[in-house]
C-alpha cells in the first residue's frame, strides 16, 4: 500500500531561521524514492513561492506544488460554501493570494465573510470595521487559531488573541480552517491523493498537527525538535504513534514499515 507524509515545518523542518538536523536528508531520500509528501504550515502569511525560498535558502529544494497552507485551505474551503463571494481581510500575502485565486473579491462593505489571518499591519480600525460587518451578518473565518509565543520581542501577536477579541466583541464563534480542522487535513490528504490509512502526519506541535492527525485517522509522528517537549506529554490524553528527536532519527521507509505493520 502507497504511504505519504504531511511534514509540518516550523519545529520540524526549521527552527526560525536555521535547518534543523536531518531534515534535508529526509526531504531529499523522499525525493529521491518518489514518495509523495507536503509541507504543510498554518502560517497563512506565506505564498507558496515564499516558502519555496525560504527552503531553498536552507538547502532544500522542493516545488511549490508540495507546499500546502491554511491560507490555501482557507480559500478551497469558502469557494465551496460560496462560490464568487466577497472577504474582507485582516491578513496578508498568501492569504489574499489564495482568495483571489480562488475567485473571491476583496471587499470593504458588506462581506460574505471576515477572514483573520497572520498579520502586522492591520489596524485597530480595522478590527473595528471587522466588528461592524459580523454584527451586521458576515461570517468570521480564521485561517487558524494557533497563540502567540509569547516571548519578549515577538512582533506578531498570534490570530488567537485577535480572533479572541473579534469574538469578545461580537458574541460570534470564529469557524477555524487550519489544523487541527479537519478541514486543512482532510483536503491536504486529498491533493496528495492517498486515502487516510497512507497518510502520515509528522508534526512538533500535540495541539495541532498530532490531534489533528489523530482527528481523521492518519498515522501521527512526533518530534520533539519543536514546541512540544517529552515531559508535557503525560499531560494529554491522546498521544502519537511515534516519538522521535527529530528527523536525524528516522527514514522514510523506517516510518513506512511501521505503518504498514500497524495495517496488519
Amino acid at each position: 500500500m502507497a504511504k505519504g507524509f504531511l511534514l509540518d515545518m516550523d519545529g520540524v523542518i526549521y527552527s526560525g531561521m536555521e535547518l534543523i538536523p536531518g531534515a534535508d536528508e529526509f526531504i531529499a531520500k523522499l525525493i529521491e524514492k518518489n514518495i509523495p509528501f507536503l509541507f504543510m504550515t498554518n502560517n497563512s502569511q506565506r505564498t507558496p513561492r515564499d516558502v519555496v525560498n525560504k527552503l531553498a535558502g536552507l538547502g532544500i529544494d522542493a516545488p511549490e506544488s508540495a507546499v500546502f497552507t491554511s491560507a490555501m485551505a482557507t480559500g478551497w474551503f469558502l469557494s465551496r460554501i460560496k462560490p464568487h463571494g466577497t472577504a474582507y481581510v485582516l491578513g496578508e500575502g498568501g492569504l489574499l493570494s489564495s482568495l483571489h485565486e480562488n475567485g473571491f473579491s476583496l471587499v470593504t462593505q458588506k462581506p460574505d465573510f471576515v477572514v483573520v489571518g497572520e498579520g502586522r499591519n492591520f489596524t485597530l480600525e480595522m478590527v473595528n470595521n471587522a466588528v461592524e460587518m459580523i454584527l451586521d451578518g458576515a461570517k468570521l473565518i480564521a485561517t487558524n487559531l494557533d497563540p502567540s509565543p509569547k516571548k519578549k520581542g515577538w512582533t506578531n501577536l498570534g490570530i488567537k488573541a485577535v480572533v479572541s477579541m473579534i469574538e469578545e466583541a461580537t458574541g460570534r464563534t470564529a469557524f477555524s480552517v487550519g489544523k487541527p480542522s479537519p478541514v486543512m487535513m482532510r483536503a491536504a490528504r486529498k491533493r496528495l491523493g492517498l486515502a487516510t490509512d497512507e497518510t502520515i502526519i509528522v508534526g512538533d506541535t500535540m495541539d495541532t498537527d498530532i490531534l489533528g492527525g489523530l482527528q481523521v485517522g492518519y498515522r501521527t509522528v512526533l518530534t520533539l525538535s519543536g514546541v512540544s517537549k517529552r515531559e508535557q506529554l503525560d499531560s494529554y490524553a491522546f498521544g502519537p504513534d511515534r516519538i522521535i528527536n527529530s528527523l536525524k532519527d528516522v527514514t522514510p521507509e523506517e516510518l513506512i514499515a511501521e505503518a504498514e505493520a500497524s495495517d496488519e
